[in-house]
């Protein structure tokens, strides 16, 4: 498969402080990348020598298999930026706003037209096209930076943390457009804090810290590479010690804890270790009301890769 993006041995300082750490990186066309990290892992310090907006000490960036460099605008013109601080005009239209940055990569006036009734339409914005960014509700405002970055219809697109401070209805709009730019024949750069989303869209992952690459892959693959294993949540009146003690003492259980009215166990990586920890409780005399059991998640993989504490 063609690969879109290719970056090879990246390396980018500041000072005396190393942003990114010899950092390779291949997206293949079609894909929805999700690119993770911790604040200040180098994410965005990555995206701007990708897009050129950055100049980096040693490394190596194709984009669609030719060079990048600040001067091809060839290929710039083929990329789109949705930033993650609103970037629109109060003094313009909801249609103006898009018109104005298609126009940076289209002249056709009625080209122009068509793709920015198309924009709005993706995003549902063609009733608020007449009203002024300031009538928006968060939700829409994300949406209309959204139309901006497509409007031209990019065949790379990068969206850093789109859905930031949305709410739930524009939260799915939004993943719902996304998967909708890939099936059109987009490829999509995503960054974002919300591992729920990423799982629900991403194919493929790369978790940064520290300005290099610590794991890549689906995320399936990825939850394959920790040591955590299901947690299980057991509606349950206040369980006697030794039932407490029974459970801890199974192979496939790291921590057992009862407060208010729920025994939440938290499991080593084990095939059936649901079916150990209600056997150990029906063994003791207990009668647990309703369960729940969560496999892994990316969030999991994420705090076990990069660490639990926060950083500076």
């Amino acid at each position: 498969m063609q690969e879109i993006v290719s970056v090879s041995g990246l390396v980018k300082r500041y000072g005396d402080t190393l942003a990114l750490d010899h950092l390779d990186l291949r997206i293949a066309r079609g894909e929805i990348f999700g690119l993770l990290g911790p604040n200040g892992c180098g994410k965005t310090t990555a995206i701007n020598c990708m897009l050129q907006l950055l100049t980096y000490d040693r490394g190596s960036i194709e984009l669609f298999g030719e060079p990048m460099s600040p001067t091809r605008f060839d290929l710039k013109a083929r990329v789109g930026v949705v930033p993650q601080q609103v970037a629109v005009l109060d003094e313009l239209t909801v249609r103006e706003n898009v018109d104005a940055f298609c126009a940076l990569y289209v002249r056709d006036r009625r080209e122009r037209r068509r793709l920015v009734d198309e924009a709005l339409d993706f995003v549902g914005l063609a009733d608020h096209a007449r009203q002024r960014p300031r009538r928006l509700s968060g939700g829409l405002l994300r949406r209309l930076n959204i139309a901006c970055g497509i409007a031209h219809r990019p065949e790379l697109l990068f969206l850093d943390e789109p859905t930031v401070a949305v709410d739930p209805q524009s939260r799915n709009a939004i993943l719902d457009g996304i998967l909708r730019l890939r099936d059109e024949g987009a490829t999509v750069v995503y960054t974002s804090h919300y591992m729920d989303e990423v799982e629900r869209i991403c194919g493929r992952v790369m978790i940064m810290d520290a300005g290099r690459s610590v794991a890549e892959g689906s995320p399936d693959e990825l939850k394959r590479l920790i040591d955590v294993g299901e947690k299980i949540v057991v509606e349950l009146a206040p369980p006697s010690e030794g039932a407490l003690s029974g459970l801890r003492e199974l192979e496939c259980v790291r921590r057992a804890s009862y407060a208010d009215g729920e025994l939440r166990v938290d499991c080593a990586p084990a095939p059936h270790a649901l079916l150990d920890v209600l056997g150990a409780l029906e063994a003791s005399g207990e009668r647990p009301g309703r369960v729940w059991s969560e496999p892994p998640t990316l969030n999991d993989v994420f705090l076990e890769l990069c660490g639990r504490e926060l950083r500076d």
